[in-house]
């Protein structure tokens, strides 16, 4: 009886598995992303060459570039905008972060070689390459794993707006740690950012 329970037990798990890697993670990895998109490249991708890992979670913004940028170029820790998802949870992890509903003037201008500290421990945010009104690349430090913003406008006035995530890392531990909590945690968080930048982007269409 023992042996039929523990069989039947590994079947679930296995297929429970099998459904989680063949249907539940890409869908985590590539949250509202095409085919397409998932395999296009784009800026930064050079950076991290040979990483291990890589989202492409994308959303469809009612609005055009020019009002999409305005809230990309200024996101940070405080006094920068936030990043328009749950900053208590970031707080919560020692960054001092705030989200705000207005463009702030004096944070539209970010350069390549700009650092964005997000702690006293020499963690932060290396901007990389910036092309306003379309890419917008990051680097975080010292992990060195790789953000990058895309917009991508359609017809109608509408806009894909790309978010990338590229990282290296290998051993079980790494593996362990990204699939059961940084994948599903990151696009808990990412989501929520996605459509703070829609909402608020929306409100500055024609």
């Amino acid at each position: 009886m023992k042996a039929a329970s523990l069989f039947k037990a590994t079947i679930i798990m296995g297929v429970a598995c099998m459904v989680y890697f063949r249907i539940v993670r890409p869908w985590v990895l590539n949250w509202g992303a095409t085919k397409e998109e998932v395999g296009r490249s784009m800026p930064g991708d050079d950076i991290l060459p040979g990483a291990s890992l890589q989202t492409t979670r994308v959303m469809t913004v009612d609005a055009p570039p020019e009002c999409i940028w305005p809230w990309l170029v200024q996101m940070g820790p405080r006094p920068r905008a936030g990043a328009y998802t749950y900053d208590w949870i970031e707080r919560l992890l020692g960054i001092d972060i705030r989200n705000t509903d207005r463009i702030l003037p004096e944070y539209q201008h970010m350069e390549v070689g700009e650092f964005l500290a997000l702690n006293d421990k020499g963690q932060g945010i290396a901007v990389r390459d910036v092309q306003p009104e379309r890419f917008l690349v990051l680097q975080w430090m010292p992990a060195k794993s790789t953000w990058a913003f895309g917009l991508y406008p359609e017809g109608g006035g509408r806009t894909r707006l790309v978010s990338r995530n590229r990282l290296s890392g290998s051993g079980p531990l790494f593996w362990l740690g990204m699939i059961a909590l940084m994948e599903p945690g990151s696009l808990v968080m990412e989501r929520k950012m996605l459509l703070g930048i829609k909402s608020r982007a929306e409100t500055l269409a024609p």
